[in-house]
């Protein structure tokens, strides 16, 4: 469910029109629902209930600071993967002690970052990184709490370049060597081992391989336990799939995944994190862009607009599917015909979609993208100098620009000329 619904044949956000907000900000922008992100939120935060459980918001999915300060109000953790994710959760008032630091490749500065700035466990991916992670620790003279990721081997059935949980990919360490890196992680000084990581994968649609990868987490818990291991936290990743087209068979709900997660581990008695981002934001945002031309060609239409690949770069990068509608709705029983929806820039794969059934669109009409919400702005460029696309957040009806649109100077006057041009 989200807040993009028509009223009187115009699309609004919550109770703002899309319209009204186009008129101010100009297209292409991306607008995120309040009400949708928190209901999200709440919908993990209730299918985790009674366990002691700590939701974290996967930064990477959304950062805008604004949106981490909603979530992180309501009481959210954050999954961060980099320096500048943990700073833009510091920004938005989230606690170190709620701040989760993933990734395969944590510098030494960027351990340096969270251990003096205040986080609640590093998910370490390898021994190299473990090693180091002690060495920063000892020299700032505090102890790093860590669970390891282990990979464990499961497919987990989506989309090769988001699946994260098969042997030949770069995360984690295997989960038959568990044993014998957490023997080590126990002897190096400054490091506390408190749990086990692991994810597969991203916009998973069924259940059957969080399954798998949980039972052999618990399976893990057990054998590390008797080997001595205070195992007392289990960081169950990410990865619950949305639906991007309104006819598709809907994914699993987080109560069936809820319940998944206590029939898997709950009679280990551990605390349990899990790292929903897609899910929380993909449905709580749209892309809105309006259509330049509408360009006859042979043997089919363009519907040319004013967003590109570098707004919104999932069908690109993916083959990913977005529900485009127009924000007027047409009348009932209104004629339509298929456009190659595309961008401005100059690459053949600044396609959006092929051959899509559209009511009559014409020049200056506005359309939206739905489900951007996540892993859109996030991975916006400036590339053809196309300035990156501004947010706005919606709550009831009110609305503001949480991200500008930057001006030609502000982008010309990042570089610079050497006196020796």
């Amino acid at each position: 469910m989200d807040h993009f619904l028509y009223r009187n044949g115009i699309l609004h956000a919550e109770d703002v029109a899309i319209p009204d907000i186009a008129a101010q900000v100009g297209t292409p922008f991306y607008v995120y629902s309040a009400a949708t992100l928190t209901r999200h939120y709440h919908l993990f935060t209730e299918a985790l209930s009674p366990l002691p459980h700590l939701v974290c918001f996967a930064i990477k999915s959304l950062s805008n600071v604004a949106v981490l300060k909603l979530l992180g109000d309501l009481g959210a953790g954050m999954d961060v993967v980099s320096g500048g994710e943990y700073r833009r959760a510091r920004a938005a008032g989230v606690p170190g002690d709620r701040i989760v630091f993933s990734g395969v490749g944590k510098t030494r500065e960027e351990m340096r970052l969270a251990l003096t700035g205040g986080i609640r466990q590093f998910n370490v991916e390898s021994e190299p990184e473990l090693r180091a992670l002690s060495e920063v620790a000892v020299s700032l003279g505090v102890t790093a709490p860590i669970t390891i990721r282990v990979n464990p081997d499961v497919d987990a059935r989506t989309h090769e370049k988001i699946a994260t949980g098969k042997k030949e990919n770069k995360f984690g360490i295997p989960i038959a060597r568990a044993s014998e890196v957490y023997a080590e992680a126990a002897r190096l000084p400054g490091i506390e081992v408190i749990g086990i990581d692991v994810h597969i994968g991203s916009q998973l649609t069924e259940l059957e391989p969080f399954e798998q990868a949980y039972l052999k987490v618990a399976d893990l818990t057990r054998r590390l336990r008797a080997e001595g291991h205070d195992i007392r936290r289990l960081d169950l990743g990410g990865g619950l799939g949305i639906p991007y087209t309104r006819s598709n068979e809907a994914p699993p709900l987080p109560t069936d995944y809820g319940a998944l997660i206590k029939r898997t581990v709950s009679d280990l008695g551990c605390e349990v994190e899990i790292e929903p981002g897609r899910l929380i934001s993909g449905n709580a945002g749209l892309l809105v862009a309006g259509v330049i031309y509408v360009k006859n060609g042979e043997g089919r239409d363009f519907l040319i607009l004013d967003a590109a690949m570098n707004d919104l770069v999932r069908p690109s990068m993916y083959g990913a599917h977005h529900d485009i509608v127009p924000v007027l709705e047409p009348p009932a029983a209104s004629p339509t015909q298929p456009y190659d929806v595309v961008g401005p820039v100059c690459e053949t794969g600044d396609t959006f979609a092929k051959a899509r059934e559209i009511a009559l669109l014409a020049e200056g009409d506005l359309v939206a993208f739905r489900s951007a919400g996540a892993y859109g702005a996030v991975m916006a460029s400036e590339y053809n100098t196309r300035p990156l696309v501004p947010e706005v957040l919606v709550r009831g009806d009110q609305f503001a620009v949480i991200r500008e649109r930057p001006s030609f100077d502000e982008i010309l006057n990042r570089d610079t000329i050497p006196a020796w041009l």
